[in-house]
């Protein structure tokens, strides 16, 4: 969320938490958009069958919401590097944040994502500016072993395996910058040095392998692709990417029927 990065050094409130869930629902009207939630069935992560639902967690009644969110709120400030009672690991303290907020689940949705835009706003405070890195998309690439974690934490008091679970999570999410920053700064230079040299169909193809980020164009370009990429014939197909490999913007592996390129990134 932009506005989280944007004020990542200010304190939190209770109208903050309120104005990003707002951003969060702005078509939705069947959910209490921008504020606690207030109805009286209670809160649980549920799953199963009907007649046979396991409940995993139950949150704090509606009617707990609002002062639980006042300690929590008051939590987060004080133990900010300008708090009152500092935690001076930053990574700890993202991850007891998230959990923390979790437990309380004081909207009635969204507040998976409003959890992570805390911790990610706990770790930009601590560094001094704001983070290249998503917690967010992480745990999303491992759902199962988010809910797993975060299930397990909830049963009690004792959190270790949790924040163990979190640091790495972080760790990965780094990880995952930089290799995203290191492919963005290559692909700058590819392009600076291969300028003007492909066709209209060849930059369409380039652009596809692109698009497919820092993990690269699975099984690589081939003429089949790139034909239906370009909608173009088989033989117009393989002297473009001949032409692509004679010119350096392409690394070929295997002949024949099994060739495939890749984009050389080592220049």
């Amino acid at each position: 969320m932009t506005e989280v990065r944007r004020t990542y050094d200010e304190s939190l409130t209770e109208e903050t938490l309120k104005e990003w869930h707002s951003y969060l629902f702005t078509t939705r009207t069947n959910i209490n958009i921008g504020d606690w939630r207030t109805h009286s069935e209670p809160m649980q992560v549920v799953s199963g069958a009907i007649g046979r639902e396991k409940v995993h967690f139950e949150a704090p009644p509606s009617a707990e919401v609002s002062q639980n969110m006042k300690v929590f709120i008051q939590w987060f400030n004080d133990t900010a590097p300008n708090g009152k009672n500092p935690i001076k690991y930053a990574p700890v303290r993202s991850a007891i944040s998230h959990i923390y907020f979790e437990s309380i689940h004081p909207f009635e949705d969204g507040n998976g994502r409003i959890g992570r835009a805390i911790a990610d706003k706990a770790l930009s405070q601590s560094s001094g500016y704001q983070l290249l890195l998503s917690l967010s998309a992480t745990i999303e690439s491992n759902k199962k072993a988010y809910y797993g974690a975060l299930e397990n934490a909830q049963k009690g008091n004792e959190i270790t395996g949790w924040l163990i679970y979190f640091l790495q999570v972080i760790i990965d999410a780094q990880n995952t910058s930089e290799s995203l920053i290191d492919f963005t700064l290559k692909k700058v230079r590819f392009f600076d040095l291969h300028r003007g040299k492909m066709n209209e169909r060849q930059l369409k193809s380039i652009n596809r392998m692109f698009k497919e980020g820092p993990k690269g164009f699975e099984g690589g370009m081939t003429a089949k692709k790139h034909i239906r990429i370009t909608q173009t014939s088989k033989a117009t197909a393989t002297r473009d990417l001949k032409m692509l490999e004679e010119l350096g913007v392409l690394i070929v592996r295997g002949s024949g029927r099994s060739t495939h390129y890749y984009l050389n990134l080592k220049n």
